[in-house]
């Protein structure tokens, strides 16, 4: 079984933020790849749906702990670091730009506190992550982050604007057919296809 956790925080309040990215890439690969609708479990602490790809079931979880604590959710699926192999978590990424993202395996969390929180709970930095850009950039590439705890916490929990939309809509179309990559030709093709 592969899990699919698309990190963000619940409430209408955070539905279309930047720190909501994960979700928004979550629903696109359920659209494409023909998941039900989102059933809500108490058990889990959150949203999940399934499918197959392939021969592979897929489980997709959206965490309803706020990003802080996604780690409980993650852990009442995955039970084993060899489970956690199997597991691939979407977050935002505020050192990339806006349209990029990045297949990225038993690394340290770079500073995130949702995917701290998923490698607490687990015991293991060895599972899969997609970072999705969501800073602006230059013309040459360069991050235009905002600076200070304050700036930065009401950037992430902003709401994207309507150009940004549209890349975040084609970036999320990439790292759908990148997931389905994952499941059916494994981490390591996945990687050097799409890095």
């Amino acid at each position: 079984m592969f899990l699919i956790a698309g990190l963000g925080n619940p409430g209408e309040k955070y539905e279309k933020s930047r720190h909501n990215v994960g979700w928004i890439v979550l629903d696109r690969f359920a659209k494409d790849f023909s998941f039900g609708a989102y059933v809500k479990s108490a058990k889990n602490m959150g949203e999940l749906s399934e499918s197959r790809i392939g021969k592979e079931k897929v489980v997709i979880l959206r965490p309803h702990t706020m990003m802080n604590n996604s780690g409980k959710a993650v852990s009442t699926l995955i039970k084993s670091k060899k489970a956690a192999q199997n597991l691939v978590v979407i977050h935002d990424d505020l050192d990339m730009p806006l349209g990029k993202f990045k297949i990225v395996y038993n690394r340290g969390s770079g500073g995130h506190k949702g995917v701290r929180s998923v490698k607490k709970a687990l015991g293991t930095n060895e599972f899969l992550r997609i970072k999705v850009g969501i800073s602006p950039s230059t013309l040459s590439g360069k991050v235009k982050k905002p600076k200070g705890e304050k700036a930065v916490l009401n950037f992430i929990i902003g709401e994207f604007k309507e150009a940004e939309r549209k890349k975040i809509k084609k970036v999320a179309k990439d790292i759908s057919e990148a997931l389905r990559s994952i499941i059916l030709d494994g981490r390591e093709l996945a990687q050097t296809d799409w890095n």
